[in-house]
């Protein structure tokens, strides 16, 4: 496999504001700025960068041009010169470029640069990220979801496309939850990142999922408003409420990271960024750096929209929907204990006034300290003790073992289809 040099780390020039940047830009900065306050005292923000800000407000017209080129050539008619099928496209990322007989142009440009891995790429650093975010188990689920997930809701533009797709909403939204967390699975085993391995593969095919929707949605979406569909702002959004956000908030759950594992997550959460075609400026290395960079964008969003409360509401009460077979008889039980527990958390995580935001209802948060008290016994007693942390990492694979049940039941548990 050959190295690819890597591209300079500088800011992407700020254009000028023509177009003009899209209205939903700083519009609930004072309201982001408020659920912001412990994250900015983190990355030791004193002042706001406004070139910083600039260059997301810039980046909310900004696609992944190359996933752009090869959607365009998926939608090209069949038989029509350069198209490229999802067959195609599928061998591709399961065996290379030369497994495909005739390649078109664009599939050809797209496996190029992503087979391609930069020199920066550090594998032992990959895998001691993946093996982190194994060890962090139930705490990183949770977090994943309470916060990366929800706590992202509480603003629009992804929120309405996420809605207008029907992705995360009625029936659908059990099973697309349970689709993120397995792609987070796939790219956290060992290996997982390789090239042609499973991580691997369906990062580049979720990146080229988030291509058809905009190359779908771009020419009636209110770019204007809310800018492209998938832009690079949001991608940069994403990505820190996978790496950052999590890394804060296991800690709040009483999991400890060393120094180590904060470089190893960052770096691997990098390469995936890198494969989803995030620009370069926004993949930082430290997890300070990502701190610093998560406030920028946070204070850069609208205002919350109804999208928001819908899905959240939707995600809540798809916890009643979740196979809990295991328990028998039990299992509506179950069911019930995970909702209000989910409830007791995010009141926590999110507080009261967001939680009224959303249209959900506050818990006393006693979900909270037995999280905490379970985590530092396992953490913080059995890591200390002979093999732990391999006890630990065996865990945290059963964790995720009973998540692909709870969420798939008999189903295989996949990331949905390109169509």
């Amino acid at each position: 496999m050959t190295s690819a040099p890597s591209r300079p780390a500088s800011p992407v020039p700020v254009p000028p504001a023509d177009p003009p940047l899209p209205t939903r830009y700083r519009e609930g900065e004072a309201r982001a700025a408020r659920m912001g306050t412990l994250l900015k005292r983190i990355a030791g923000v004193e002042s706001v960068d406004e070139e910083q800000m600039l260059r997301i407000g810039a980046a909310l017209r900004r696609r992944d041009e190359l996933g752009a080129s090869l959607a365009e050539a998926i939608r090209t008619r069949a038989g029509e010169p350069g198209r490229v099928s999802m067959s195609d496209l599928d061998t591709a990322l399961r065996h290379g470029l030369g497994a495909v007989s005739g390649p078109a142009p664009a599939l050809v440009d797209f496996m190029t640069a992503v087979e391609q891995v930069p020199d920066w790429v550090d594998w032992d650093l990959v895998e001691a990220g993946a093996r982190a975010y194994r060890r962090f188990g139930r705490a990183a689920a949770d977090v994943g979801l309470q916060l990366s997930l929800l706590g992202g809701y509480r603003f629009g533009g992804p929120t309405d496309l996420l809605v207008q797709t029907g992705a995360l909403t009625g029936g659908q939204s059990r099973r697309r939850l349970g689709e993120t967390q397995r792609w987070v699975t796939s790219l956290t085993q060992p290996g997982g990142m390789r090239p042609y391995a499973e991580g691997w593969r369906l990062t580049l095919h979720v990146r080229a999922m988030h291509a058809l929707v905009n190359h779908g949605f771009e020419p009636r979406w209110d770019v204007d408003r809310w800018g492209l569909p998938i832009n690079q702002a949001d991608q940069a959004s994403t990505l820190g409420l996978f790496d950052g956000v999590v890394l804060i908030g296991v800690r709040a759950l009483g999991v400890p990271v060393t120094p180590y594992e904060s470089r190893a997550v960052m770096h691997l959460w990098r390469y995936v960024g890198w494969l989803m075609g995030v620009d370069e400026e926004f993949l930082v290395e430290t997890e300070r750096e990502r701190h610093r960079l998560n406030y920028h964008v946070l204070i850069s969003q609208g205002p919350l929209t109804e999208a928001g409360g819908l899905l959240t509401r939707s995600a809540v009460d798809a916890q009643l929907e979740l196979d809990f077979r295991r328990w028998g008889p039990l299992a509506p039980l179950r069911a019930r204990y995970e909702r209000e527990r989910l409830l007791s958390m995010l009141t926590v995580f999110l507080g009261p006034t967001s939680m009224k935001e959303l249209g959900l209802p506050l818990r006393p948060p006693w979900a909270h300290p037995l999280a905490i008290a379970g985590h530092t016994l396992r953490h913080q007693v059995l890591r200390r003790l002979p093999g732990g942390r391999r006890v630990l990492e065996r865990w945290g694979d059963r964790v995720v073992a009973d998540l692909m049940v709870r969420y798939f039941g008999d189903d295989a548990p996949e990331v949905a289809a390109l169509h």
